[in-house]
């Protein structure tokens, strides 16, 4: 018996023949078979999608970490920058200042030096000073004491013609009654008189540097008002003369003082006779003078 035959002898519930149901079987088995063999590639197909899945979810939170990472390096580099920006500015400022400062340290030396300098000019200008002064002091010294020696021969040689006397600024000549002998209310000159003022002239036209200066007096007699005028007539008669002998008329001054400061007191004819007269003051001419005082 074949296969065949025996397939159909056991037949199949509901009549069918035995061979239909064997070729269902076959079928099924092969369905199985072919379901199991796409079943595998597609668990691996699926296992490694599901892979892929969560390697590209770690890759997209990798990229997202990565973006913030670079987001966070950007804001940084900014930051980085804009602290640099500051930086540079701070250093220019920082240069600007220095270079400032050191300009300031330039003009503050060049200042310090020519204050340096200013104050050795001036220190050797105050040793010149003192040295020039020292040596004025010398020459005017010397001076002085020419000068002393001057009003010394000129003192013995006037007292040889008149009463003269010695001063804190130079010689007075007092022209009184034994010299020039004026009269009464009056101004004009005797010719004795003419005769002491030529030798006078003489002397006084011998020496160079001094003033003269010519004082009028006058007795008590008369009034305050009128004796102040004959006294300065009599004072200018005197300095004509000197004049008309050969005096500059620029070095010699007149003035009238009337019958203040008689030279004696009293109202006798002796003394007003005395009071009526001139006084030459001779002084150094860079002194300014003083009326005579008595002695």
């Amino acid at each position: 018996m074949t296969f065949s035959e025996e397939s159909r002898q056991s037949g199949a519930p509901g009549g069918e023949p035995s061979g239909s149901g064997r070729s269902k079987g076959k079928i099924g088995l092969w369905i199985v078979l072919i379901l199991v063999l796409l079943a595998i590639p597609t668990y691996f197909f699926l296992k490694r999608l599901d892979r892929m899945n969560r390697r590209m979810a770690r890759l997209s939170t990798q990229v997202e970490q990565g973006n913030e990472n670079a987001a966070a390096a950007s804001a940084r580099a900014a930051a980085a920058l804009d602290r640099a920006s500051q930086a540079q500015v701070s250093a220019q400022e920082a240069a600007r200042e220095r270079d400032q400062a050191e300009k300031a340290k330039a003009a503050s030396e060049q200042q310090a030096q020519q204050a340096f300098e200013q104050v050795q000019t001036a220190q050797q200008k105050a040793a010149a000073a003192q040295q020039a002064a020292a040596a004025a002091q010398a020459k005017a010294e010397e001076y002085r004491k020419e000068r002393e020696a001057e009003i010394a021969h000129l003192q013995k040689v006037l007292s040889q013609i008149t009463q003269t006397r010695r001063t804190a600024m130079g010689l007075v000549m007092t022209l009184g009654s034994k010299s020039i002998r004026f009269a009464f209310d009056k101004s004009t000159l005797q010719p004795e008189d003419k005769e002491v003022l030529s030798r006078i002239a003489g002397v006084l036209s011998t020496v160079e540097g001094f003033g003269i200066y010519i004082y009028g007096y006058t007795d008590d007699i008369g009034t305050k008002e009128y004796n102040l005028g004959l006294s300065e007539r009599r004072a200018k008669a005197v300095r004509d003369y000197l004049v008309a002998n050969g005096l500059d008329p620029s070095i010699i001054t007149t003035k009238g003082y009337g019958k203040a400061d008689p030279l004696v007191p009293g109202s006798s004819p002796k003394a007003r006779a005395i009071n009526r007269r001139v006084e030459i003051g001779l002084v150094d001419s860079t002194i300014k003078p003083l009326p005579p005082q008595n002695q």
